[in-house]
């Protein structure tokens, strides 16, 4: 009977985590860590509803709900550090903190201590009802170490490919969209159904002329501006082609001797990854930019690129 009970009244459970989740998205970017702490809860939460419900329509003794419950707990051990991240008091003067602090804050530091790390950013009172405006937004980040790449997500997703004949490499001059009057490779947006190496390849063509059968990946791209736009791009390198290049109507294409790149033309990050990938290195950049400034940027050498 208490097993009934439970089960017809879960849904508001998972219901209110969730909701707990959406509230914490108000206080981004400093609550990224709790926002994936509630979600991986949610997500155990529903599997022990799921065993729940096998238990009562397969008719077994309701005490197996028990070892069920263990089992999902024994499952959360690998995730405890992304977990028990809500604390009730200051990480570094023990004050206890305010319930906003306690599910939204992952740094878990009263209003004083974040305001003595903070002081271009501080409140003179931190409430209940603290609102947005008065915790930086992810926009407003200038360092990427203070984002939370992990939880990071981005409003769109490109490819750029970067074809090689000898000791040339295939530019463009940009006449449209996003970086326009600047020299990159060519590239866009992925279209739905598509893989990210298949818009490498139709891109390509579509702003160049030439064709491509194959393409290697060598890295990702991560970029945060300070106008609220995410972007994650997939780099690609070819070697072979077909055709000739062309001028369409998004770009200007040109070869270009590889020892002469004109990164004074580029996008201001291109000259910290793109040697490494000349090298054979895969890479994941992170970068800040404000309109074309690049204000910081951190990359990382990786052994097995993922795409």
């Amino acid at each position: 009977m208490i097993l009934e009970k439970i089960a017809e009244n879960y849904l508001w459970f998972l219901v209110a985590i969730l909701a707990v989740n959406l509230y914490q998205r108000k206080f981004a970017p400093r609550s990224y860590k709790k926002r994936t702490a509630t979600l991986i809860l949610a997500s155990l939460a529903m599997l022990w509803q799921v065993f729940i419900v096998i238990i009562l329509s397969r008719g077994w003794p309701h005490w197996m709900a028990i070892p069920a419950l263990v089992l999902t707990v024994l499952i959360a051990i690998p995730f405890r550090n992304r977990i028990l991240l809500f604390k009730t008091h200051c990480d570094r003067c023990n004050a206890p903190l305010t319930m906003t602090a306690t599910i939204n804050f992952d740094d878990n530091l009263c209003v004083k201590c974040w305001e003595e790390d903070h002081p271009e950013q501080a409140t003179t009172e931190e409430t209940e009802e603290e609102s947005p405006s008065e915790v930086p937004t992810i926009a407003q980040t200038k360092n990427v170490d203070d984002i939370d790449w992990d939880s990071w997500e981005p409003d769109e997703t490109a490819v750029l490919c970067y074809l090689f004949d000898g000791d040339n490499v295939l530019l463009i001059h940009k006449k449209t969209g996003l970086g326009k009057g600047l020299v990159n490779a060519p590239g866009g947006h992925i279209e739905e159904a598509e893989t990210a190496s298949e818009a490498a390849m139709r891109e390509i063509t579509e702003e160049t002329g030439v064709t491509v059968s194959s393409v290697e990946y060598k890295g990702l791209l991560e970029f945060q501006f300070t106008d609220g736009l995410a972007m994650r791009g997939h780099v690609f390198f070819a070697y072979e082609h077909t055709g000739d290049i062309c001028e369409t109507d998004e770009a200007d294409p040109f070869w270009c001797p590889i020892a002469e790149l004109p990164y004074d033309k580029m996008w201001e990050d291109d000259p910290l990854w793109i040697p490494l990938a000349l090298e054979g290195k895969n890479f994941i950049g992170r970068f800040i930019f404000d309109g074309e400034k690049m204000l910081s940027s951190k990359l990382i050498e990786v052994q097995e690129p993922s795409v």
